[in-house]
């Protein structure tokens, strides 16, 4: 099964500014379809290399464990999600950063659903 192919907007991850309003009459895309970052930083180490391109479903199903980009303190970070006894947290990966407690799942603006090596068209994985 083909899929036409469409464009992804790329805006940098660690940013304090809202992924950018795509105007309707120049792109293909709608507001609500997948859009690409580019991993910056060592939080999500092992599992993201910083240059990774990640792939976000802005109206993705968060659970516990997926790996989400939320809106916290006046930015936008990306961790994996976590349920635990008290609610809900945002972990990374890399031990050195610390765990954010996040009062409810509205922080959450959307869910990784795919990671890719630059330039190596074989080298990708997906999350569901």
């Amino acid at each position: 099964m083909s899929q036409k192919p469409f464009p992804i907007p790329v805006v940098p991850a660690a940013s304090t500014e809202p992924p950018p309003q795509v105007d309707a009459e120049t792109s293909s895309c709608a507001s609500g379809e997948p859009y690409a970052l580019m991993v910056l930083g060592d939080s999500m180490l092992p599992e993201f290399n910083e240059g990774e391109i990640i792939v976000i479903e802005p109206e993705g199903v968060a659970r516990d464990g997926s790996y989400v980009i939320a809106f916290v303190n006046e930015e936008y970070i990306f961790r994996q999600l976590i349920q635990h006894a008290e609610g809900w947290m945002l972990k990374p990966l890399n031990p050195v950063y610390p765990n954010i407690p996040i009062d409810g799942l509205d922080v959450v603006k959307g869910v990784i659903i795919l990671k890719k090596q630059p330039g190596k068209r074989s080298e990708q994985k997906a999350y569901a």
